[in-house]
């Protein structure tokens, strides 16, 4: 089992059709991800390796069923973006984006609060679940299928974390990377819970950097 993503979780990725967007849809496309749809303003009637693209999330809306949205967007536009995914009711957004302005990110939380949206990021991995689906820019190969949990503040060390325990025969079930920014969308508190209700999670990698208090609320 996993929590967030599994094999089912259909995906619309909002600036698709960008460098960073297409290399990292066609890697997901690979591990199996469930990609049905994507956005870039303009491109819309255009497609990605047989992918969609529309003009806006509720134009992808109207002709898909969607469950999670990854954003591949310059950081001038990634509140917005995330924004109008969380308007749409879209539940699950994983934003990669990095160097987003402060004080976008502190309008775009409280929003996104009011819309029930559960975020990923920014300036994150995003996740994974082994062997079912990923959702960002994680290298599939390091991970194995397996009972431990994996939350983290830092990607590289997520990776290495994830290496060690494979090698070792120690297979994950959800690896989620939620960004060391001042204000992102999900803490260690928050994802916990999710785990602790996961069946085939055993235990629970956090991962911390230095900096804020995550780490000892979520050891309260």
């Amino acid at each position: 089992m996993a929590i967030l993503i599994d094999e089912g979780t259909r995906v619309l990725v909002q600036g698709i059709t960008g460098s960073e967007g297409t290399f990292h849809t066609r890697h997901m496309l690979a591990y199996g991800t469930r990609v049905v749809a994507g956005v870039t303003p303009g491109k819309g009637g255009q497609s990605l390796d047989g992918i969609p693209v529309y003009d806006s999330v509720r134009d992808a809306l109207e002709e898909h069923e969607i469950d999670a949205s990854i954003l591949f967007v310059p950081a001038a536009f990634a509140a917005d973006a995330m924004l109008e995914a969380a308007e749409a009711g879209i539940p699950l957004l994983v934003c990669i984006t990095e160097g987003i302005p402060l004080h976008d990110m502190l309008r775009c939380y409280h929003l996104l609060q009011g819309y029930g949206a559960r975020l990923i990021g920014p300036n994150c991995p995003g996740l994974i679940s082994p062997g079912k689906a990923k959702l960002g820019i994680m290298p599939g190969e390091v991970f194995m299928t397996g009972p431990v949990g994996i939350i983290s503040r830092s990607g590289t060390l997520t990776y290495e974390i994830a290496s060690h325990l494979s090698r070792a025969g120690i297979g994950q079930s959800t690896v989620v990377g939620i960004g060391g920014d001042p204000i992102i969308g999900s803490t260690f508190t928050e994802l916990l819970p999710l785990y602790e209700e996961d069946p085939e999670t055993e235990l629970v990698v956090l991962v911390g950097e230095i900096g804020g208090a995550a780490e000892e609320e979520a050891a309260d």
